[in-house]
């Protein structure tokens, strides 16, 4: 009976990884699923077993630990980083003047997927409506940037140089060369920021000398959902903390060959009277390869599995707000969305 109990153990927290396949992928502690077991949801029990472990936190990149959640909550707050923290990018694009060789239409989605180093909480969303459509947009909806350059040759080129970075003056474009024009009060309102592109080093376009730009944008607050130029994050991922565990002791050559088959770093060789023997030293490098599955002799030595309620998460900013604030924003959004659902149900309760 406790064999079977502790099966049960295994199925319900551990995602297994086989030779051939992986089991205990789905939820199953469901209440009323497994006799003995009492499943129903309580918050004090919830709030007893979460936890968020930031693991590493820098300017553009932060890798934590939610431990004790479903699947599916993790998952809706990796598409709410996706897509529903808002930003501000690039919407409306005037060219006033492109006698470059990269057509208006390109030029124009190219200057709206860089990333603008603006505040978005600051800001207010623009009205989509018909009657403010053709509207200018106003200090509290709208960042207006400006790029105007034009190439020229560089009199002080030497007669004999070929490269370009030596005969022209302004040949290469970059978003460096954005500048941000204030709206109404907006330069006192932001004097402490610097608005414009996250970046300098962005590629726009190439120029020769007669050649110029002369364009206005018109930056507004929108979702990742929207368009792809709003998503706050370069990427907003996911995995399950691996668990390896040695069955038997692995020592001499065969313990060499245990080392190689995973990521470096998870297995470390023990020296014990003069013996080399194999031990799990960090799972949580492992990338789950099953590579020691292949080998005949090491495939029954280890049991590879992940826990399922351990998710490690990796968030990288594309620059406009702190990925500790894109997260804090994120779960904003989903305590909104639970509040909404909640009033719904009030709602249709009372009807």
């Amino acid at each position: 009976m406790a064999a079977r109990r502790e099966n049960v153990e295994e199925i319900r927290n551990r995602v297994i990884l086989g030779e051939f396949g992986v089991t205990n992928v789905h939820t199953t502690d469901f209440p009323g699923n497994y006799p003995g077991y009492d499943d129903t949801w309580n918050v004090e029990k919830f709030q007893k077993n979460f936890r968020i472990d930031v693991v590493h936190l820098d300017e553009n990149s932060m890798e934590f630990d939610m431990v004790g959640i479903d699947a599916a909550i993790a998952n809706a707050f990796r598409r709410i980083l996706l897509a529903e923290v808002p930003t501000m990018a690039t919407e409306k694009v005037f060219i006033y003047s492109n006698t470059s060789i990269v057509q208006d239409e390109v030029l124009a989605h190219r200057l709206g997927l860089i990333p603008i180093k603006a505040d978005p909480r600051l800001f207010e969303y623009r009205n989509t409506g018909e009657e403010s459509a053709e509207e200018e947009g106003s200090e509290i909806d709208t960042i207006q940037l400006q790029l105007k350059i034009k190439c020229s040759r560089n009199p002080r080129a030497s007669k004999d140089s070929s490269d370009p970075r030596e005969l022209y003056l302004n040949h290469m474009v970059y978003s460096k060369d954005i500048k941000w024009v204030p709206i109404g009060n907006q330069a006192d309102v932001f004097a402490d920021c610097c608005i414009g592109p996250v970046h300098d080093d962005i590629l726009i376009a190439q120029l020769r000398p007669g050649q110029e730009l002369d364009i206005v944008m018109h930056c507004v607050k929108g979702i990742g959902k929207d368009h792809a130029k709003f998503s706050p994050v370069a990427t907003a991922s996911y995995r399950l903390l691996p668990e390896i565990t040695l069955l038997e002791v692995v020592e001499g050559e065969k313990a060499e060959r245990l080392k190689q088959c995973f990521s470096r770093g998870v297995i470390d060789l023990e020296d014990i009277n003069g013996t080399k023997v194999a031990k799990v030293v960090n799972s949580r490098l492992d990338t789950c390869s099953r590579e020691v599955l292949r080998h005949s002799d090491l495939k029954n030595v280890v049991k590879l599995g992940r826990v399922r309620d351990h998710f490690i998460f990796t968030v990288e900013s594309t620059g406009i707000l702190p990925p500790d604030v894109l997260v804090t924003e994120a779960i904003k959004v989903l305590v909104a969305k639970c509040q909404r659902f909640l009033n719904e149900l009030d709602s249709t309760a009372m009807e």
